[in-house]
Order: structure tokens, then C-alpha cells, then sequence
């Protein structure tokens, strides 16, 4: 599933250009490996294993707000210690399944990122073979019928492919590109992950909403406004009224009223 994913990210972030790249979790996987933007960070949680990232100095405009010595990160997804659009790409593999809050993380995300920067998410596919024997685990932990290990990391909750499609449009976030893989079935012995190798293809081809990983990735549209005044032919002209005046000349006891017209 690693060499999937990134296999993937070498080939999406190849033509994301810009200066700030930033990944979030999963440190296993270098995926700016492939990038060429100048300052890239890899950002972790907890006090996880750094991957052999090449990492770059922070720059000036960011200085006052990264930790000192080092461009390696330690924040909370749903509080990135960036100002508002300030990145051109950001990496979220399998971040969303992590946090407390995916829908703060998302949007923190998307407010980090500047007009047209991309976002690329990756995540388990709750509608997969792989996440069904994930379920009968844990129904098998609940009714204590064993306690064996998963056959995933025993994370958050699967985000569903179009659930988060929907979600990216509610930060100002449009999805564009996604793709499914790993449809082997869920072995744990290498001698069956290959027996079902031939599986990748045909899933690939005939059931590809199937895979047990996505990848997404999506770009910040920001949609700008200006003010525009009435268009000089609709404009109204003002034409001058005629202009009423009150005499009184008593006659009788009876007030009368003479209009006085402008002159031209």
C-alpha cells in the first residue's frame, strides 16, 4: 500500500509548483520526495520517526511562527502553526483518519493554503475488502472471541471517497483528480499477496470504486468580486422639475398659488 501511495505522490507533486510544500503525518513516507518547491516540512503529531526528508531552512516571512532549530514540526493537525495562505501544497496521508477532528483538520488545511495551491489526501476506502475484514475484527474484539491483531492499524474512522469530496467544497476546496488501488485481497502472508496479484489489474478496470486506498487532490479556489457601478447608458438623468412657489395675495380671505416654471 506504501509503494502505491507513493508511487502516486511522486507523480502528483512533479507539477506542483510554488516555495511552501508542508506533509502532515506518516513520516514512512517521504511524498515531497519528488517536489521541487525550495522549502518543504514534514510535520508530525507526536514525536514520531523523521523520514529522510530534504529539509530546508525556514524562510524569513515564516520565521516568527515555526519552532526554531529545524524545519521538522510538532503540531496538532487541527492548529497548523501557519499563517493564512501561506502554503502552495499540502500532503495529508491518512491525516484525516488520525485526528479528533477531521473537519477542523480539513479546514485548517484549506486555510493554510493559498488561491490555486493544491491539497492531496489519502485514506481507506470504507467500501473495500480490506475494510470489511477490519469490521469483523472488531466485532470479534467486541464479543470476545479474540484478541488477535487487525489487519489495520486500529485508527479513526474511514472517510468515505464522495463524503469527502463534499466536505473539500464546503472549505473552497474543488476536488479534481482521484484514484482507488490495492485490490488484492487481505492476506497477510506474501506468498498470497502475490497469488492475487492479477487482481490490481482487473479491479483497476471493472470494480475501480473498490480499492482499498484513494488518493484526491484538490485545488483552492477563491472566487473574487469587484464593484461595478451602473453602466453609463442606464445611468439616470436627472432632469429639472418644475419648481413651485406659494403666494399669498389675499382676496377675499382666499390664498392663491402661482407656479413659477425654470427657465431654460
Amino acid at each position: 500500500m506504501l509503494a502505491w501511495e507513493q508511487t502516486l505522490l511522486d507523480e502528483a507533486v512533479a507539477d506542483s509548483f510554488g516555495f511552501h510544500a508542508l506533509q502532515l503525518g506518516l513520516p514512512e513516507m517521504d511524498g515531497l520526495r519528488n517536489n521541487r518547491m525550495p522549502h518543504r516540512w514534514l510535520a508530525c503529531e507526536h514525536d514520531e520517526a523523521v523520514a529522510p526528508m530534504a529539509l530546508d531552512p525556514v524562510p524569513d516571512g515564516l520565521a516568527s511562527v515555526l519552532p526554531t532549530g529545524g524545519a521538522t514540526l510538532r503540531c496538532q493537525p487541527e492548529a497548523l502553526p501557519f499563517p493564512d495562505e501561506s502554503l502552495d501544497l499540502v500532503l495529508l496521508p491518512h491525516t484525516l483518519e488520525l485526528v479528533d477532528d477531521p473537519h477542523l483538520a480539513l479546514a485548517e488545511a484549506a486555510r493554510v493554503l493559498r488561491p490555486e495551491g493544491r491539497l492531496i489526501v489519502s485514506g481507506f476506502n470504507p467500501a473495500s475488502l480490506w475494510m470489511l475484514r477490519q469490521r469483523m475484527g472488531h466485532l470479534a474484539r467486541n464479543a470476545s472471541l479474540g484478541s488477535g491483531p487487525l489487519f489495520l492499524p486500529d485508527t479513526g474512522e474511514a472517510i468515505g471517497y464522495w463524503r469527502l469530496r463534499d466536505w473539500m467544497r464546503l472549505v473552497h476546496l474543488e476536488p479534481e483528480r482521484g484514484r482507488f488501488g490495492c485490490y488484492r485481497m487481505p492476506c497477510r502472508s506474501q506468498a498470497w499477496l502475490q497469488r492475487w496479484r492479477w487482481m490490481e489489474g482487473v479491479g483497476e478496470r471493472w470494480w475501480p470504486v473498490l480499492g482499498a486506498v484513494y488518493l484526491l487532490q484538490a485545488v483552492k479556489r477563491v472566487r473574487g468580486m469587484r464593484l461595478v457601478g451602473l453602466s453609463p447608458r442606464r445611468r439616470l438623468r436627472l432632469a429639472a422639475g418644475p419648481a413651485v412657489a406659494a403666494n399669498r395675495h389675499w382676496r377675499g380671505g382666499a390664498s392663491a398659488h402661482e407656479t413659477i416654471a425654470p427657465h431654460d
